[in-house]
């Protein structure tokens, strides 16, 4: 699965089923008015630097960012980024049938260590690009070229694979996973701020748990049955409330 093209094809039947989209920078919430004239706690909107944008729910699925939104939105939600790099080889006849990982790939999904962990996961494309992975570190939102990170990728990866010792790199790229402490994503009613629902701290498995996550937004927002028990997800457990270590 291509995970742009997906979100691509998405975006398009919810645009043909009445969907719209507008870009914009969250600043922050708007509530409803109480009787008194101050803000009664439910969220009616947001604010954007494109304007307000009124709304019957809200749902923070901000993937890395959803922690600063949900700071705009008022509340607290610790997902965090964790980032990540891969490097891709030049297009090749193919030699990797499967996806490959070794059992470090296991450990640094479910380590809480902050510090810079590398894999091996490597996987072709239909282009004959080979991707190489994978690295976990916790550095904020740094885009700086960590060249320790890409070392320690291609040495295990050509540990495994010898033949990509002697193959050039096309490119090197990285991203944010959405962490969450406990491994656990949070799906469902902040808890708070009524109105309000999260999705987000799929880390690295997003676009694999996406239809499941979609059941649970709407089970959270419109009362549709669940497809599995929501608790172990709701935003509202003690791990996404503590302060960040």
């Amino acid at each position: 699965m291509q995970p742009s093209l997906a979100t691509q094809a998405m975006l398009a039947r919810a645009v043909r089923l009445g969907a719209q989209l507008r870009i914009a920078e969250v600043t922050g919430a708007r509530y409803a008015r109480g009787r008194s004239g101050g803000a009664s706690g439910r969220i009616v909107g947001i604010e954007t630097n494109a304007g307000p944008i009124e709304a019957d729910a809200v749902v923070n699925c901000a993937g890395p960012w959803a922690g600063e939104v949900a700071a705009l939105l008022g509340t607290r939600l610790d997902i965090r980024p964790r980032r990540g790099m891969i490097l891709v080889t030049v297009p090749m006849p193919q030699r990797v049938f499967h996806k490959v990982y070794d059992a470090d790939y296991v450990g640094a999904v479910g380590s809480a260590d902050a510090a810079l962990q590398t894999s091996t996961v490597v996987e072709s494309t239909p282009a004959g690009t080979v991707l190489i992975g994978s690295s976990r570190e916790r550095v904020g939102f740094s885009d700086a070229l960590a060249l320790p990170a890409l070392a320690g990728i291609a040495a295990k990866a050509t540990r495994l694979f010898p033949f990509l010792a002697d193959t050039m790199v096309l490119r090197s790229y990285h991203g944010f996973r959405p962490y969450a402490p406990d491994h656990l994503p949070a799906i469902g009613a902040d808890g708070g701020i009524d109105g309000l629902f999260h999705a987000a701290g799929h880390e690295g498995a997003g676009i694999g748990l996406a239809p499941t996550t979609g059941e649970l937004v709407a089970h959270a927002v419109l009362g549709t049955p669940a497809p599995l028990d929501p608790t172990p997800f709701l935003p509202t457990r003690a791990a996404l409330r503590e302060e960040a270590a």
